[in-house]
């Protein structure tokens, strides 16, 4: 094992950036030797023969001038260990960096502007200034395992013209802060791509960037091929479901499949297919993209927690997601978790809401299907006032930190006043970060709250009996009734799935009634009494 030795020198006392620093070098396989603040350079010297270090790591933060002949005279005393090979690094304030550099001595310098998978890189023998496409895992899973124990970033992007959006996209991979684009495409380019006479030239780039053929989704990746080389991944469509999804791997090599299990359809008028049919048309899409080993997020439970349902629709939403992408050839599921839905929701709740449905899914994971865990914030939850979104985004990372997410799916802090610009992306980007870097750095487990537990089991208990009473829907002969498309659209028509705002929906009953009591969602009676699953099942015709 490589060991680190590092300090603070001369009089500078700072020492949070070496922590961090050598938090990352351990992280890296790296065994650590912390001299602590204000050390003396021929002591950092001496521990670095002693322990016969490959590297010495320093810091200084203090005035440039004072820094300058501080490092000067270190870089004239370490000359000797530096001609018998070891290496050394520095950090500081940007004005000591450059006259760190200037002297030519270090092999680094880093000024805290870095990404970490920039000093990770670094740690592990890779220079990010000489990175090319093929040093940045191209496929989902890869590029998880490559930044472990970070989750790799997400966030919507779209505007109203290809050329913003290209410019955009090049912009952001530029950045290289976010993993993964999810290409945002309006509702022309989601139902009628391979429709032009359906399409409306006034609806032209309403919801997102108005992609109209092959080429443009080429030129949409072609302008990430820079910075960090995200990713890219977009939506599923609303029709012609195969069709786009081969033309997704051939032009943008869609990192994964996201699709619904109940939704994009007449039931909430973004598809023309009806309840039963479109639940087969998106059980086909998750096979095909199964065959072909692409993951494939089902982003089912967060459309009912965005329509008020309660906290247990919402928890056997998640689990018949699962259930589906297991049957149907899945081999890599993202299962989203969104918080804050509905707007209101306590923490608390959120995360025995989220720890219930992880806990359902669980005996599903094997080796043939790997759950890798996706958290957002909730999509209604954004308050209007700037200030106030950016503390939200942080507020709601750092608890979903808790779960430990693989991906973080960036909401980003605009979206109650507008689209996100590439600008907005990367200011979400970096509140992002820093949270989650305060949160790895030592987050309490928010997790283990009796309180938290306690719902989750309730929750767990709860999810049984409704999901039984989808079951009991079943005609005779039916294999699983849970994956069974007759009984899947049964379940919504007859209200055991119901939401508030499915009111008057011809494919809902929409007669639930919903509250939020003590930061959950409940189901009440005409009076605001809270319902079990068994009292409201029971009061279904």
């Amino acid at each position: 094992m490589k060991t680190i030795v590092a300090a603070a020198l001369g009089e500078c006392v700072h020492v949070a950036g070496v922590m961090n620093f050598l938090r990352l070098a351990e992280s890296a396989g790296w065994r650590t030797v912390f001299l602590g603040p204000a050390v003396p350079i021929a002591q950092v010297l001496a521990v670095v023969e002693a322990e016969q270090a490959e590297l010495a790591a320093v810091s200084y933060r203090l005035t440039p001038e004072t820094g300058e002949r501080l490092l000067a005279d270190f870089a004239e005393e370490a000359d000797a260990l530096r001609s018998r090979g070891v290496r050394f690094a520095f950090g500081g304030t940007p004005p000591v960096v450059e006259r760190a550099r200037a002297l030519g001595f270090f092999e680094a310098a880093f000024d805290g502007s870095e990404t970490t998978e920039d000093v990770l890189a670094y740690l592990r023998g890779d220079n990010p200034a000489s990175r090319t496409e093929t040093d940045y895992p191209q496929d989902t899973i890869a590029r998880i395992r490559w930044k472990s124990p970070y989750p790799i970033l997400r966030h919507h992007y779209g505007q109203p013209t290809m050329q913003t959006t290209l410019e955009g996209i090049a912009q952001i991979a530029e950045s290289r802060l976010l993993d993964v684009i999810s290409l945002g495409i309006d509702q022309d380019a989601q139902e009628n791509f391979f429709h032009p006479e359906r399409q409306d030239p006034r609806r032209r780039g309403a919801g997102g960037v108005p992609v109209r053929s092959a080429d443009d989704y080429r030129a949409l990746y072609q302008a990430s091929r820079r910075g960090n080389y995200p990713l890219l991944r977009t939506y599923s469509g609303t029709d012609d479901f195969i069709a786009l999804a081969e033309l997704y791997l051939a032009t943008i090599r869609n990192a994964w499949c996201a699709i619904p299990l109940y939704w994009f359809n007449r039931m909430d008028r973004r598809g023309p297919w009806g309840l039963e049919e479109s639940i087969r048309e998106h059980q086909q899409v998750m096979a095909w993209y199964g065959t072909r080993a692409v993951p494939v997020e089902l982003n089912e439970a967060h459309h009912w927690g965005m329509r008020d349902a309660s906290d247990v629709i919402f928890v056997v939403s998640s689990y018949l997601a699962a259930h589906n992408a297991h049957a149907f050839g899945v081999r890599d599921y993202i299962v989203q978790m969104m918080f804050n839905s509905p707007p209101g929701t306590a923490d608390a709740m959120d995360l025995a809401k989220m720890a219930a449905l992880l806990e359902l899914i669980a005996p599903l994971e094997s080796a043939s299907f790997r759950i890798w865990r996706q958290t957002r914030t909730g999509l209604l939850s954004y308050p209007l006032q700037p200030d106030a979104a950016r503390a939200h985004l942080a507020a709601s990372i750092y608890v979903q930190m808790a779960l430990h997410p693989h991906i973080v799916h960036i909401v980003g802090h605009t979206e109650a006043h507008h689209a996100a610009s590439a600008a907005d992306v990367i200011e979400a980007c970096q509140m992002a970060r820093r949270t989650i870097e305060n949160a790895l750095n030592g987050q309490p487990d928010l997790t283990a709250d009796p309180a938290v537990q306690a719902r989750k089991q309730y929750l767990v208990a709860e999810a049984q009996i409704t999901l039984e009473a989808i079951r009991r829907l079943a005609e005779p002969g039916s294999n699983d009734p849970l994956t069974d498309p007759a009984v899947l659209a049964k379940a919504v028509t007859t209200g055991i799935l119901d939401a508030p705002h499915l009111k008057n929906n011809p494919y809902a009953r929409g007669s639930v009634r919903t509250r939020l009591v003590n930061g959950a969602c409940e189901s009440v009676d005409d009076h605001g009494r809270i319902l079990n699953e068994s009292q409201r099942l029971a009061d279904i015709p």
